[in-house]
């Protein structure tokens, strides 16, 4: 009586024997990293190379070349030195613009996503006041800064009426576009489940439209800086805006575009943050789409 051995193949070796007198082949063992560990690199690699190709053209348009005045434009140097020298002012003004940023944002969030359920929810409704939203996006902001300050006052409100009505507009177009575009498989399984209303909105229609929904907050973050810093233009909030005036007002034009350096990194680190958020919210988007 004989017994059959099985044995397994040494990995790169041959495989077992097949019926046909041959080999298998075998699948050699996956070499190097994953993909994404090899992307973590590129991500944080790649926005550095970036800002030091940014630095040097600056420092070659100012310093090297001497094409921009230094009144206008500081060299990157000048700018660091006004930056270190003036911190005990521009950092805690960060922090306001920040504060102010995001309150702005969070309000422009919540009455952005109602308008827009409500405008995917009624078609006339949508007929009705989607018109009246245009009008008000496309009114230059700038223009009510004088005007905010007559009708809601000194402090904060301008400030975040101003970054409300930077922000709504694409917030309410990626909600309602969302909302109305959910895949015709999804909404037809959900009637074949005889799902309600809400169960349907909660279950299908909400989760489908939640990545329209993350490209319209990330178009209004920027946004969101741009606002709170045209509200600190009119306000008596010591903001980065504030302070872009005053330094502007006694000819110091490095620590001005300082306050303008701190301001992109704000809107830099909120934008990322922001798509941290989207990442950790949606992780079933990347498994579903294309690899980029």
């Amino acid at each position: 009586m004989t017994e059959s051995i099985r044995t397994r193949p040494v990995p790169g070796s041959a495989g077992p024997p097949t019926a046909a007198g041959g080999t298998a082949p075998t699948v050699p063992p996956a070499a190097g990293r994953s993909p994404r560990s090899r992307m973590r690199p590129a991500t944080v690699g790649l926005p550095l190379l970036g800002l030091v190709v940014t630095v040097a053209v600056w420092w070659a348009v100012t310093s090297g070349l001497h094409l921009v005045h230094p009144a206008s434009l500081p060299p990157p140097q000048a700018v660091w030195s006004s930056l270190t020298a003036s911190a005990d002012v521009l950092f805690p003004a960060l922090g306001t613009t920040t504060l102010m940023t995001l309150l702005g944002f969070l309000l422009s969030t919540v009455a952005g996503v109602l308008i827009g359920m409500a405008l995917a929810a009624s078609r006339r409704v949508e007929r009705m006041f989607a018109p009246l939203l245009v009008a008000v996006n496309a009114v230059p902001k700038i223009a009510l800064g004088p005007l905010l300050v007559v009708s809601v006052g000194w402090g904060a409100k301008p400030i975040l009426t101003m970054v409300f009505l930077l922000c709504f507009f694409p917030i309410v177009l990626s909600t309602a576009t969302g909302l109305t575009t959910t895949p015709a498989d999804l909404a037809e399984l959900a009637r074949s489940l005889n799902a309600s209303w809400w169960q349907s909105f909660r279950k299908v229609r909400f989760p489908a439209a939640l990545p329209q929904i993350f490209v319209g907050l990330k178009v209004a973050m920027p946004l969101a800086a741009i606002g709170a810093v045209i509200g600190e233009f009119y306000s008596d909030k010591p903001g980065l805006g504030y302070q872009i005036l005053q330094y502007n007002g006694v000819g110091d034009t490095a620590t001005a575009w300082a306050a303008i350096v701190l301001i992109a990194t704000m809107s830099i680190v909120l934008y990322s943050a922001l798509s941290l958020v989207e990442r950790l919210a949606l992780p079933w988007v990347r498994a579903t789409t294309s690899a980029r």
